[in-house]
C-alpha cells in the first residue's frame, strides 16, 4: 500500500480483500433482517414473549447507535484491521452465545451486547479499509459493492430466516454466522493494514456523550410505537402532557449538542477528539451524510412495509415474500457494479440525483399499484425502480464522504457514517411504521362508524378499544380474533372489509411519507460534488 501522501495501491488479491469487506458488510446488515419472520418462534423457544423478542432487537440497534463513533475511533488507535478482526472475534463470539441461548437473558448478552459491539467496531473499519485497500479512482466500485452487499442482505433476510425457521431451526442461523466470521478471518489476512496516528488515549469525556446522546435519541425514536410520537398513546408515559418520545429526543439532541462543544472544546487545547468538529463544516462530507441518512430512512421504510404487504395483505409466505423481494436485489447489485465500471467519470450528483428520483418513482408507483385484489407481481417493477435508486446512491456516496478528508481521518468518518445510516434506518422504519399505524386505525374506525350493519355499542366500544392503534392484522388473524369473542357474522364481514381497505390506506401513508423523503432528498443533492473524487475540476 502505498503511502497517505499518494493513492492507496490495491493489494495484489484485491478482489479476495473486496469480497471479504463485502462479506462482513453483508453479515452485520443479514443480521437486523434475518429473524424479524421467526420473532414468534424465537420467543417460544427462548420461553419468553414477543415483546421480549423485539426487545432484544432493540436493544441490539441501541448498541451500535451508541458506540459506532467511539468504534471508529478505536479503528484510528489500533489500526483498522486489528479493530476488524477483533470485532469480528466478538461478533463471533456473540452469534454462537445467541445460537446456544436457552433463555431470554443469555440471547441479550448474544445477540443484543456482544453482536452490537462487534458491529461497531467492524463497520466503521470497513469504511476506513476501503480507503486503505484501493486507490481513489476504484473507491466508488468498491464502495458501491460494500454497499450493495448490506442492502441485499437485508432483502434475504426474511427468506433466509423463513427458510431456516421451516425446515431448521432459527438457532442454525446464527450458528451459520460463526462460519462465517471464521472465513471472513481466515481472508483478512490478505487486506492491508491502515494504521492511524499515534494517539495518547481516547476522549472518554466525548465517547459517554455521543453514546448517551445517539442512544436516548434513537431509543425514543424505536419507542415511539409504543408511546405516540407527540400525544401519548393510553397508558404510555407522558410529561406535560406531551410523549416520552418528544422528551427522549429533545435529550438525546441536547447531549449531541453538548458532545460537539466538549469536542470543539477539546480540538481548541490541541488535544485529539473523537470527532474533528472541523470535519462537520465540509460541505462534501455533511452533504453525503445528509444523502446516506435518506437513503437509508427510505430503504429501510421500504424494508418495512414491502414484507408487510405481501405477507399480511396478501397472505405469502415467508419464503415467497423473500422471493419476491429478490429483483430489488437484482437491479440494486447492477447498478452499484456496474454505474462505476462504465461510467467512472460520472457526475456522482448526477448520478445521486437519478438514484433518488428512482426511489421517488419506485415509491409512488407502488402507492398507486396496492389494491386488494391485486397479485403479488404488481410490487415488481416498483421493486426494480427501488433497487435501481439504491445501487445509483451506494456507487457514489461511499467514494464522496471518505475523499471530503485525509485518508487518515477515514474510520472516524467511518463512524460517524455508520451512525447517521443507524439513525436513518431507525427513523425510516418508526415512521413507517406509525404512519401505517395512524391511517389504519383511522380509515378502521371511520368504516366501522359509516357501517349500518354494525350495531352502535359495538361502534363505541370499538373507538374506547382501539385509541391506541389497530394492530395489523390478516383476515384469517381478524377473523380468528372475531370469533373467539363471539361477533356475529354480519359484523365479522363488515370488519374484514374495513380492515382489508384499512390495511391499503396504512400502507399507502407510509409509502407516501417515504416518497416526500425521496423529494426532500433531492434539496441536499446540491451538497454532492459534481466531479469524482481525483478528477480535475471543470
Amino acid at each position: 500500500m502505498a503511502s497517505r501522501g499518494g493513492s492507496p495501491k490495491a493489494p495484489a488479491g484485491a478482489r479476495l480483500v473486496l469480497l471479504t469487506l463485502a462479506a462482513g458488510q453483508f453479515l452485520m446488515a443479514l443480521d437486523s433482517s434475518v429473524m424479524n419472520v421467526s420473532i414468534a418462534t424465537v420467543a417460544d423457544d427462548v420461553g419468553t414473549t414477543v415483546t421480549g423478542i423485539q426487545g432484544a432487537i432493540t436493544a441490539y440497534t441501541l448498541v451500535m447507535a451508541m458506540f459506532m463513533i467511539p468504534g471508529g475511533k478505536i479503528g484510528a488507535l489500533i489500526g483498522r484491521k486489528r479493530a476488524f478482526m477483533i470485532g469480528c472475534v466478538i461478533y463471533g463470539c456473540g452469534s454462537l452465545t445467541t445460537a446456544l441461548a436457552p433463555n431470554l437473558p443469555v440471547l441479550l448478552v448474544g445477540w443484543s451486547f456482544l453482536e452490537g459491539i462487534g458491529a461497531a467496531l467492524i463497520m466503521p473499519a470497513i469504511v476506513a479499509l476501503v480507503a486503505g485497500n484501493f486507490a481513489t479512482e476504484r473507491r466508488p466500485t468498491a464502495y458501491g459493492i460494500v454497499a450493495a452487499a448490506g442492502a441485499v442482505a437485508i432483502a434475504l433476510g426474511p427468506l433466509v430466516g423463513g427458510v431456516a425457521t421451516t425446515y431448521f431451526s432459527w438457532r442454525w442461523v446464527f450458528a451459520g454466522e460463526v462460519l462465517v466470521v471464521l472465513v471472513i478471518l481466515v481472508f483478512a489476512r490478505r487486506i492491508a493494514d491502515a494504521v492511524g496516528e499515534t494517539r495518547s488515549r481516547i476522549d472518554l469525556v466525548g465517547a459517554v456523550l455521543s453514546a448517551l446522546g445517539l442512544g436516548i435519541f434513537v431509543y425514543g425514536v424505536l419507542r415511539s410505537d409504543e408511546w405516540g410520537w407527540f400525544r401519548p398513546k393510553p397508558d404510555a408515559p407522558s410529561w406535560l402532557g406531551v410523549s416520552m418520545v418528544v422528551w427522549t429526543m429533545l435529550m438525546g439532541l441536547l447531549l449531541v449538542w453538548l458532545f460537539l462543544r466538549w469536542e470543539a472544546r477539546i480540538a481548541a487545547r490541541g488535544r485529539e477528539p473523537l470527532v474533528d468538529p472541523a470535519m462537520l463544516q465540509n460541505k462534501q462530507l455533511t452533504g453525503g451524510l445528509t444523502m446516506f441518512f435518506f437513503q437509508y430512512l427510505v430503504q429501510m421504510g421500504v424494508f418495512f412495509v414491502v414484507p408487510l404487504y405481501l405477507s399480511v395483505a396478501l397472505g405469502l409466505s415467508a419464503l415467497a415474500t423473500g422471493a419476491r423481494i429478490l429483483p430489488l436485489s437484482l437491479t440494486l447489485l447492477a447498478a452499484a457494479v456496474l454505474i462505476p465500471r462504465f461510467l467512472p467519470d460520472v457526475s456522482p450528483r448526477r448520478v445521486v440525483r437519478l438514484g433518488v428520483f428512482a426511489l421517488l418513482a419506485g415509491a409512488v408507483a407502488l402507492m398507486a399499484a396496492l389494491d386488494a385484489d391485486a397479485s403479488a407481481e404488481i410490487v415488481t417493477i416498483p421493486l426494480l425502480l427501488i433497487g435501481l435508486g439504491m445501487g445509483a446512491l451506494a456507487s457514489q456516496l461511499g467514494s464522496v464522504t471518505v475523499s471530503a478528508v485525509p485518508d487518515s481521518r477515514s474510520a472516524e468518518v467511518g463512524g460517524v457514517q455508520n451512525a447517521v445510516t443507524n439513525l436513518g434506518a431507525s427513523i425510516g422504519t418508526a415512521l413507517a411504521g406509525s404512519l401505517l399505524i395512524g391511517a389504519l386505525t383511522a380509515s378502521f374506525l371511520t368504516s366501522v362508524e359509516q357501517n349500518p350493519a354494525i350495531p352502535a355499542d359495538v361502534k363505541s366500544r370499538a373507538a374506547v378499544e382501539l385509541q391506541s392503534g389497530v394492530p395489523f392484522l390478516s383476515d384469517a388473524q381478524l377473523r380468528a380474533a372475531l370469533e373467539e369473542a363471539g361477533t356475529s357474522d354480519a359484523v365479522t364481514e363488515a370488519a374484514l372489509d374495513a380492515n382489508a381497505a384499512a390495511r391499503l390506506d396504512g400502507l399507502r401513508a407510509a409509502l407516501a411519507i417515504l416518497a416526500l423523503s425521496s423529494l426532500l432528498a433531492l434539496f441536499f443533492t446540491p451538497r454532492i460534488p459534481s466531479t469524482q473524487p481525483g478528477s480535475p475540476r471543470t
